[in-house]
Order: structure tokens, then sequence, then C-alpha cells
């Protein structure tokens, strides 16, 4: 199959090069040259293991351009472009309105039935009340009739997309006709999952739901985990006991310092939003992001507690990025803390092996290491993001404040864990 994605960012350029390695011809759209010329050069745009290989091995399959005539050439195009939050917590459908109005003037050029896929994470009702307008505007053409439309969310987590790709544990496709969804199953007939076939405005809400629900357990293992901090419990083995139930998955309940990322904190956000639009006032998710927006301070109190006066005291910092094996640092729960710190008149010093790069573009002031042992150095050491290779630094004789449950820092001369 022939296939347009437009947005080449974690899920747009994983998804592309993943239908790549099934046998399908893709062409990426992106706004961005620098992008284009990665891609081109078989060069992932972002960090995300296994992807390079993958683009490398695969490079005859795909292709990059600024130019929507490409759609012409194609046979489906997924919608895959950002939602990045407002002000107020809605999403910002800009791009998507974007990529649909392009999408619209080729089909107006095109002959044939051509399926439009939004993966783009929307709140409820976006693919039908916005990009199905827009698209029948610029084409002159009926959705569900002369062209397809669909919803087909995303479950990627960032540093495992790619194996996430090729192994779901769910495939969503929310249609309304019945030639879109054959397209869709044939395109998705090599995965051995369950699909679910749904129409488009419940596929958006599984999504929100889905991260909602994981945001959820996370607040909850927070929340929990700082009451068995006061009293002297280890809330990892509370919840190794509570995720032996049967009906409590044992997932998500990682307590710390919260969760960072372009989908969470985005997601709950918009879905406050939206459910204020349509008049309920959702309490629970409310509470969700309250909790973990004061999380990454407990990082701070402790350290304080061993430290009263930051001033001029070298803080080290170990992870930036928002999880392991990634670039990211969207809402990474490093900003937070390294803000307090310069607040505190701290002097840092910081280390990851993927996202100094992206952190040095809002932090240029502080001080980056070169190797995580110059981090050890300093007065304390925060364990920020649980890299694999934080486990092999020798914390003895440190004060560390640990924030990820990094079993190793526990050998340093004063540990505090956050939530254990």
């Amino acid at each position: 199959m022939k296939i347009s994605i437009v947005g080449s960012g974690y899920v747009g350029i994983t998804t592309g090069v993943g239908f790549a390695e099934l046998g399908n011809d893709v062409t990426f759209i992106d706004v961005d040259e620098n992008k284009i010329k990665a891609i081109n050069s078989a060069k992932p745009p972002i960090f995300e293991k296994g992807l390079e290989e993958l683009m490398n091995k695969n490079r005859d399959k795909y292709k990059a351009t600024n130019n929507y005539e490409s759609i012409l050439d194609t046979d489906i195009t997924f919608i895959c472009v950002g939602t990045p939050s407002k002000d107020d917590g809605s999403i910002d459908l800009s791009f998507v309105e974007s990529a649909a109005r392009e999408i619209g003037k080729m089909l107006k050029r095109k002959d044939g039935f051509h399926t439009v896929v939004v993966k783009s994470t929307v709140v409820p009702g976006t693919t039908e009340e916005v990009v199905k307008p827009l698209i029948e505007k610029e084409s002159g053409k009926r959705a569900f009739e002369d062209f397809g439309l669909a919803m087909n969310p995303e479950f990627l987590r960032e540093g495992s997309a790619v194996d996430d790709f090729f192994n779901p544990d769910r495939i969503v496709i929310g249609v309304k006709d019945d030639k879109t969804r054959e397209v869709l199953e044939m395109l998705y007939s090599p995965f051995n999952c369950p699909k679910l076939v749904t129409d488009i405005k419940t596929a958006e809400m599984i999504k929100y739901a889905s991260n909602a629900f994981l945001a959820t357990k996370i607040s909850f293992a927070n929340e929990i985990g700082n009451i068995c901090k006061k009293l002297g419990i280890d809330a990892y083995e509370v919840f190794k006991g509570v995720g032996l139930d049967h009906r409590i998955n044992p997932a998500f309940f990682r307590a710390g310092i919260g969760f960072g990322g372009s989908c969470f904190p985005k997601d709950v956000k918009a879905l406050i939003a939206k459910a204020r639009d349509v008049g309920e006032e959702p309490k629970l998710l409310k509470a969700v992001m309250d909790v973990n927006e004061g999380q990454p301070m407990r990082l701070i109190e402790l350290l304080k507690k061993h430290i009263p006066n930051l001033r001029g005291k070298k803080v080290g910092v170990l992870g930036l990025a928002f999880k392991p094996d990634t670039d990211d640092i969207r809402e990474s729960r490093a900003i937070p803390i390294v803000e307090e710190l310069l607040k505190e008149q701290a002097e840092i010093l910081a280390y990851d092996p993927k996202a100094m790069d992206n952190f040095k573009q809002l932090f240029p002031q502080i001080r980056y290491a070169e190797t995580p042992n110059e981090v050890l150095n300093a007065d304390a050491v925060l364990i920020v993001t649980e890299w694999k290779e934080f486990e092999q630094l020798d914390y003895k004789g440190k004060i560390v404040i640990d924030g990820r449950r990094v079993e190793k820092a526990r050998e340093a001369a004063i540990y505090e864990g956050v939530c254990w």
C-alpha cells in the first residue's frame, strides 16, 4: 500500500518506518526542513531505541518532502501532527487544521477513493466536527462517500515506540463507512492482536480514557507513597502486594516524582477542558494533575532536610529526559526541579545521556557534565530519570535524594527515596 504521513514526530516517524518494514511505500510530509533532510539521510529526527537501524534497513521504501502533492500518489494519508496544550489546558488544533486543509486541496485534484486517518490525539468530536468539514470544503467532496475518514489512535510509549508498533496490545479503528474499514483492516492484517472497530468519537475517547487512567494510577501511587514515606513504609513493597490482586494490574504503580512527557499531562488537561466545555467538573482528573504538579517538590524538600540552605551549594541532577530511552524533555520533572534550585541559588551540574542538548535550550545558564561520574562530585545528587547506567555508579559517601528508585543509590552515605 502507498502511505503518506503528515508529521514526523515520534508517532509519525515510528508509524511510517514501521509500515515501510511491513512492505509499504511511505512518504513523510513535514514543514521542518531539518527533519526532512534527516529522514532522507536515514537519520531519525528524534531519539528512539531501534529506530535508526530500522530506517537504514528500509531506506529504499520511504522518503520525506514538504510537498503535499505527494498525497496524489498514495492510497491513504495519516495525520500525525502535534496537538499541544493551550494556556487553558485545551488542545491547540492549528496543526491538525492546517493538515486537513492541505489534504483537502490535494483530494480535490485526485480521482478515486482516498482514505484519511487521524492518528493525532484529539478530543472526541474533532475528527467529524473539525477535520471532516475542512477537508470537504477544500476538496468539494463528501466524507464517507467520495473519501474515507477514520480515527486510529496511537498507543506508542516513547522509548519503546518501535517495539510497541510491532507488538501492540490492541488496535483501535474508528470508522463510519465500510470501505474505510476494509482499507484499514487490510493495512493492519499483519498484526496479531485484538482489533476493536468503533465509531469515530469512541475511538477518540478510548485514547484519552487510557492515558487519563494510567496518569491516575501514577498519581494514586504517589499519594499513597507520600503517606508511606511519613510512616516509614516502602511504597514499592506496598504496591507489590497490591499488584498481586488479579483485578489490579501492577503496571504504573511506580511511586516517585510524577509523570511527564508529551502525552499524559497534555491529554489529562485536554480532557479536563473538554469536560468543562460540556458542563462537567472532573474532580478526580483535576486531583490527578494537582498531585503530579506537587510531586517534584518532594525531592527539594528532602534535599533541604539535609542541606537547609542551598545557596552556593553544588547540586547534581542525574537525568533530564522525562523518562529513560528518550531525548524528550516535554513536561520533564527535571524542569520544575531545576527552576526551584535556581530560585534557591544553588549551583547546578546536570547530566543526561540523550537529553542535554534539548535541555540546554531551556536552561543555558546551568552547567552540564560530560559524564555521570562528574555529577557525583556535587554536595548532593538528585536522581530524576532512571537511566540504566545510573545503576552502575558508585554512590558511596554521597548525599543522594532519589526520585526514581535506583537501587544502587541506596549505598549512599545519606539516602532518601521520595516515597520509600
